[in-house]
């Protein structure tokens, strides 16, 4: 695992979308797993402009989120669906075919989570899979439990992960209470790994996932077993460790 720590956000954000920029450069139909969340967004602002320079092509790129809450049409304004249009696809040059998100309406959860997981293994698997932290160790929406979940599957979600987004809806209330996310399995299957944290409130969890013991109580301390791992931190993520 390769940890730099960064001047500040924006540093963090250029870091983290170069080392993304490298590991397309290397392949024209790259598989490339997103996250949502305030973090990516300077990543992603970053992977736009290197589109826009011509760098970055993404005409045969194909890309899989992370997750998506339960019970939220795509074009709902709090969706991730919709948020990585917002904040990304709408100014790359992709093709709406190859991107996908959790759908967060599906009628049969189970099977409709058993298709994603053929999706990515019919595109030959994730590439490059860009994640962050919840405060409380979650990657993707996998929470902190007694094990670890190999695949992608519904989750309820924790008071903490409830209490941290409600800053984008009206209240605490109106936030989904449960989601459908890739497995721990699925995000290590991933050939290469790029988090980036930024903020005091995430140093203590990472400082966990750095250091503490590889458990299912802090979900991200897996990426320890990960072979190929790059971490970017502002200072202030990075304080603790």
């Amino acid at each position: 695992m390769i940890v730099k720590v960064c001047e500040n956000y924006a540093e963090m954000s250029r870091m983290a979308a170069e080392a993304i920029a490298v590991e397309m450069e290397k392949k024209k139909n790259f598989v490339l797993g997103l996250a949502t969340g305030s973090t990516p967004v300077g990543t992603y602002g970053n992977l736009i402009e290197m589109n826009k320079q011509g760098r970055l092509d993404f005409s045969e790129v194909k890309t899989f989120n992370l997750d998506e809450y339960c019970g939220l049409y795509p074009s709902h304004d709090q969706s991730f669906n919709y948020f990585m249009y917002i904040k990304l696809f709408n100014y790359i040059n992709i093709k709406n075919e190859n991107v996908h998100v959790p759908f967060g309406m599906a009628a049969d959860y189970d099977s409709w989570c058993k298709g994603y997981e053929d999706a990515i293994a019919k595109a030959g698997g994730l590439d490059l899979q860009l994640l962050g932290m919840g405060s409380n160790g979650h990657i993707g929406f996998n929470e902190p439990s007694d094990e670890f979940s190999d695949i992608t599957h519904t989750v309820q979600l924790t008071e903490s992960t409830i209490k941290d987004n409600s800053r984008f809806f009206e209240c605490a209330d109106d936030v989904p209470k449960s989601a459908v996310t890739m497995g721990i399995g699925t995000i290590m299957r991933a050939r290469k790994i790029v988090m980036g944290e930024n903020g005091a409130n995430k140093a203590k969890g990472v400082k966990a996932m750095l250091e503490g013991p590889v458990t299912p109580r802090m979900p991200a301390s897996y990426l320890q077993n990960h072979a190929d791992v790059s971490v970017f931190l502002d200072k202030d993520a990075a304080s603790l460790l």
